[in-house]
């Protein structure tokens, strides 16, 4: 049997353009990057479907999260991209591909939107354009998502991807603003073998390109 190679991808990633959106690194040098995050992980929608290990509550907070998921990138465990508009470069939000594991060819994704850029289609588009590039230029055959249970939009989003439904995982994340106490969550997942789903404008994966 021929060994398992590590085609694990380290140090900078490239940008990604299409469906509106410009994806690329956030920047924990960058104030407005920092502010930018600081804002996503305080908003109350985001808290109440999500708990981190560790909370940020400030930009000193923000910023050393940002530093640790730079490391993650360098490391190879995770990318993580700031979504912007691709005209103005506007932030709208984040979008992450974490949890790598190149031996096995599985991540997962996650993501949020800022309050003034929901209704948009941003979550969808952004997820439609990250995971063609991790099931293609990453390598990735698995790509996973989970959210709580009862956050619907994140269902209809995960469906809309080409993540089916895959089943309930009981009590595998925390409850809101608790890390003593847990609660259900739904596991979505899609194969680099899965038929691309329609993107925005209806056809397969809609325009997108790496640069």
């Amino acid at each position: 049997m021929a060994p398992i190679r590590d085609h694990s991808m380290t140090g900078p990633h490239p940008d990604l353009r299409g469906h509106g959106l410009l994806l690329r690194p956030w920047d924990a040098g960058s104030g407005a990057d920092v502010d930018t995050w600081l804002r996503g992980l305080r908003d109350p929608e985001f808290r109440r479907w999500n708990t981190p290990l560790r909370p940020v509550t400030d930009r000193a907070s923000a910023r050393e999260s940002l530093l640790a998921r730079a490391q993650a990138a360098m490391e190879g465990t995770s990318v993580s991209f700031r979504v912007a508009d691709a005209r103005n470069d506007a932030p709208l939000g984040h979008i992450g591909v974490n949890e790598i594991k190149y031996h096995l060819k599985v991540a997962r994704v996650g993501y949020w939107v800022l309050p003034e850029a929901r209704g948009r289609g941003v979550a969808t588009r952004a997820l439609l354009l990250a995971a063609r590039w991790a099931l293609t230029e990453l390598g990735m055959h698995r790509l996973e998502l989970d959210h709580a249970v009862g956050h619907d939009a994140s269902c209809r989003i995960a469906e809309r991807c080409g993540f089916p439904y895959e089943g309930t995982l009981r009590g595998a994340i925390f409850e809101e603003e608790r890390h003593d106490a847990f609660r259900d969550a739904h596991l979505h997942a899609r194969l680099a073998t899965d038929p691309e789903p329609a993107g925005p404008w209806g056809e397969p994966g809609g325009p997108g390109a790496v640069m």
